[in-house]
């Protein structure tokens, strides 16, 4: 399956049981081309005992190979992207960092992002600008340290994609800096 694996051969046969290859033939013998991701997944865990996260590495491949999806992006054909960042804070001090509108304008000052919902020093998600893509933060307690991870969802487009990751990753380093210094 696909040009570009996520894993290697070897480790999905081990893992999951067959190689790609097989999977290929697996999938589109149940008739996997018809179904949405979810449901491949789904079955994948429910029919063929394949753990969730190689239910959805052999998933992605698959579309991937059958031009349902390229990387970075989903089947809708919209993109993802990602960033973190450890900062030398606690998860109390991160947290009100990204949620509290004030606190926020000081590392993101153009950033457009009107809060959905938030669990206190755990996730916080995000309606970014018009509401058209989503920013969903989530935060992990280091001890002395803190992580917050984002993912920001729902972009048009490879090239659109490629800008907004260098955006969060220069807007991380911002907050990293404003917390440590």
């Amino acid at each position: 399956m696909g040009e570009t694996k996520l894993t290697s051969g070897e480790a999905v046969r081990k893992a999951a049981g067959l190689s790609w290859d097989e999977w290929g033939q697996e999938l589109d013998a149940w008739g996997a081309l018809e179904r949405s991701h979810g449901e491949i997944v789904k079955w994948l865990m429910a029919e063929r005992g394949v753990g969730s996260w190689w239910a959805q590495t052999v998933t992605v491949e698959y579309e991937r190979a059958q031009g349902l999806r390229t990387a970075g992006s989903g089947r809708n054909g919209l993109y993802t992207v990602s960033a973190s960042k450890t900062i030398d804070a606690s998860v109390e001090e991160l947290f009100r960092a990204v949620t509290d509108p004030g606190q926020r304008e000081r590392w993101l000052p153009d950033g457009l992002l009107t809060e959905r919902t938030a669990q206190p020093h755990r996730s916080a998600r995000f309606d970014w600008a018009h509401g058209t893509t989503r920013v969903n933060f989530g935060f992990v307690d280091k001890g002395t340290r803190a992580q917050v991870a984002l993912a920001h969802e729902r972009l048009p487009d490879q090239e659109t994609a490629d800008k907004t990751k260098q955006y969060w990753r220069d807007s991380l380093t911002r907050l990293k800096q404003l917390l440590e210094g």
